[in-house]
């Protein structure tokens, strides 16, 4: 019984990561949910298309954050909407280089954390 536990435990905690969601990143927690949050996120990117989204501690605040393609670019716009008022609190644009940058960041701090 012990082990059917454990391997529950650690199938949840592993959901947990790759989705993304930890503890301070319960979607619960946001009065804003992803939806909304979402059709904010585009009107700051005319024909923009989300490519990745998720709820994350920034700066002090729980936001939801998406990176939005655009039409014919390689650019991503990054923006930020407060998860509490629906504010956006962030927009900006990353080059192909500087999503390089950021990708191999994620997995320096994903070694880090194995």
């Amino acid at each position: 019984m012990k082990i059917r536990l454990l391997i529950v435990t650690a199938a949840l905690a592993s959901t947990l990561l790759a989705t993304g969601i930890g503890a301070a990143e319960n979607p619960a927690k946001a009065a804003i949910q992803r939806a909304a949050a979402e059709k904010i996120a585009l009107a700051q990117v005319p024909g923009g298309h989300i490519k990745e989204g998720e709820l994350e501690q920034e700066h002090g605040r729980l936001v939801w954050s998406f990176d939005i393609a655009q039409p014919k670019s390689q650019d991503i716009v990054e923006v930020q909407v407060d998860a509490a008022n629906g504010k956006v609190v962030s927009r900006e644009i990353e080059t192909p280089a500087d999503q390089a940058k950021e990708a191999a960041k994620d997995r320096a701090d994903a070694a880090k954390s194995h």
